[in-house]
């Protein structure tokens, strides 16, 4: 990144009023500590709904600290990575536990993940032990020769009372999660303590206390699940396990009714969904938090209308700053703003707008830069790819460790920060610089779009071509009518070349749009066919 250039007196201004009141006291203490103090504080309070019932502070500590014997005995050390090979479970949530009691950091593995990427995984964090549930663990052993595979099944274990005698540092890894790489080649994210402590204290998002009934519906391995599991036992209040698989509308009303989940977290594209098909699903929730991707501002006006001024937060952050780095309380549209504000920097964190090294004024897109005990330490074993994307810079008289994101944003004149789409994501069309942002944002302003996503593919002859994807209102709609839409508001080139209708768009284990699903015709209808340019 270019040396940074002295701001301009407005430069300054806006980004010292947007990164103003963030700083709050924490507490200087990991994980264990505080989820221990908690199960001193509150032993009878129920802290897991699982689907098998529930378990009390004082029980899921003592279970804890039994499964985190066994792993002591079995080798682990403070500061070895122990990989949880689980789905969601009240297994899952006390192996998480057992493991930072060691010292240890836990590596979320979804089952699901093919052998190859698992070994992978295990081989960049040099971890040897894995747990599993019991029915998996002979299989398990199998597929990971050499590794110590232990069986977990909350039937076996004991409550024990004497915790490990481990007292770490905050600044000790609490667990490691993997991100896509542009190389196709995962990159490991260690996550502090201290960045998950900074995370749910003193949450300026969403009410966490004691009274907190948090929904665990993100896979262990996305780091909302960092959010959901600790937002609800840090502060002594519950964490309620979604019990499938899969997730069924009708199904996480009933959990979300039954329960009394009062804080969700939604991706995006699923809380599209639930707007377009199932709005009460959500009638019970007081804070429905929803991020991940850019959002609808469609959506978000019907969700203003059905759920009213005070319930919905748009939340921002990658898992590089531990899961949420800015919030913004969605209280109105405004019609000067083409898309949602993600607003402002979460409690102890900063963040900046910045281009060619300096300052950005309100209105001038940049790319965001992060700083704060969020942070990161750095990708595992990638020096070159930390050097790019963890600089040193001084921008506000005070020199300090900051995150390229890669996102690009704005300041608007109200002083939230308005997300403009990744850097990465202007596409090179037949020599023309597109944003497929903007697309989308068209498409989605047509009465007869429910759903749109916007991307490229190969056209055959070595370049790329614009693809389509539309969930429309009704049936009866034809790709030709949303092409021409986009005719009289966009340059030629920028209409895509296909557009495709499908029932709905598909999502990933992680709640995004399935990019890959899309392109292979998944939920494409029948009547479905793309109009050429």
């Amino acid at each position: 990144m270019t040396a940074p250039h002295r701001p301009t007196p407005a430069a300054l201004a806006a980004h010292r009023a947007l990164n103003h009141g963030t700083t709050s006291p924490y507490p200087e203490l990991g994980v264990k500590e505080l989820f221990e103090a908690q199960a001193a504080r509150r032993p009878a309070a129920t802290a897991l709904v699982h689907p098998g019932g529930s378990l009390d502070y004082r029980t899921l500590d003592g279970l804890a600290n039994d499964l985190a014997a066994r792993l002591s005995a079995a080798g682990v050390r403070p500061g070895d990575t122990v990989t949880v090979r689980m789905a969601r479970s009240a297994e899952l949530i006390i192996a998480l536990l057992a493991t930072v009691k060691c010292g240890a950091a836990y590596l979320p593995a979804d089952p699901a993940w093919p052998d190859d990427r698992l070994h992978a995984l295990l081989e960049r964090t040099g971890g040897t032990h894995v747990l599993t549930r019991a029915d998996d663990a002979e299989d398990v052993l199998a597929r990971l020769p050499g590794r110590h595979v232990l069986p977990v099944e909350q039937g076996s274990l004991t409550e024990r009372q004497d915790s490990p005698a481990y007292r770490g540092s905050p600044d000790d890894i609490a667990y490691i999660n993997f991100t896509s790489g542009s190389t196709g080649t995962p990159k490991g994210v260690p996550v502090r303590h201290r960045g998950i402590v900074r995370l749910v204290h003193d949450a300026r998002y969403a009410r966490l206390d004691e009274d907190t009934v948090l929904l665990q519906l993100a896979p262990a391995s996305f780091d909302a699940a960092t959010f959901e599991i600790w937002g609800a036992l840090l502060h002594g209040g519950t964490c309620v396990l979604y019990p499938d698989s899969f997730i069924r509308l009708g199904r996480l009303r009933r959990v979300l009714t039954e329960h009394r989940v009062s804080v969700l977290f939604l991706t995006t594209a699923l809380f599209n969904t639930v707007v377009d098909e199932a709005p009460d699903t959500l009638a019970t929730v007081t804070t429905v938090l929803t991020g991940g991707e850019a959002h609808s501002l469609t959506h978000m006006a019907t969700a203003l209308r059905v759920y009213g001024t005070e319930r919905i937060v748009s939340v921002y952050g990658p898992t590089e700053c531990t899961t949420f780095a800015t919030y913004h309380p969605v209280r109105q549209l405004h019609p000067d703003e083409s898309s949602l504000p993600i607003g402002r920097p979460i409690q102890n964190t900063r963040a900046y707008v910045v281009q060619d090294g300096r300052l950005c004024e309100p209105g001038e897109t940049g790319e965001i830069l992060l700083a704060g005990p969020g942070l990161s330490p750095g990708y595992l074993g990638l020096p070159e790819t930390n050097a790019r994307q963890f600089v040193d810079l001084d921008l506000d008289g005070v020199r300090e460790r900051l995150y390229r994101t890669g996102d690009r944003a704005c300041l608007s004149e109200r002083g939230h920060l308005v997300f403009q789409g990744r850097l990465d994501d202007q596409v090179k069309v037949n020599g023309f610089r597109i944003e497929l942002g903007e697309i989308a944002y068209h498409l989605d302003a047509h009465v007869g779009v429910r759903q749109s996503f916007v991307t490229t593919r190969p056209n055959g002859q070595g370049g790329q071509e614009l693809v389509a994807f539309v969930v429309p209102d009704a049936a009866g709609r034809a790709p030709e009518e949303f092409r021409a839409h986009l005719l009289v508001r966009l340059p030629a080139y920028m209409v895509p070349s296909v557009v495709r209708l499908c029932e709905a768009l598909p999502l990933t284990a992680t709640g995004k749009v399935d990019r890959r699903a899309l392109l292979a015709g998944h939920g494409a209808l029948p009547v479905s066919v793309g109009v050429s340019s």
